[in-house]
């Protein structure tokens, strides 16, 4: 899969919002599972997304399906899709 284009608007919302303040790869885990936390608990417009890809962290299976908010989804992608890791 080829990393997407840098996004100026996307790090710097995950990066003042989400992985702000955070130091080594605990923190970062905390900030995304909190930022995640708080979208997913308080949408308004929630979708369903399917697991694409299988990591050690997650629960998810292959395929499963969740629901979940459009804006956390994708920013979760993009940051793994750019190679940016915990």
């Amino acid at each position: 899969m080829s990393k997407p284009e840098k996004d100026e608007a996307r790090e710097e919302r995950i990066t003042m919002e989400i992985i702000v303040d955070t130091y080594g790869l605990e923190e970062r885990a905390a900030g995304w599972y909190c930022y995640l936390g708080d979208v997913i608990s308080y949408a308004s417009d929630p979708i369903r997304a399917r697991c694409i890809r299988e990591r050690a962290i997650s629960p998810l299976q292959m395929g499963d399906d969740v629901e979940n908010v459009r804006q956390a989804v994708e920013d979760w992608h993009y940051w793994v899709d750019r190679g940016y890791e915990f």
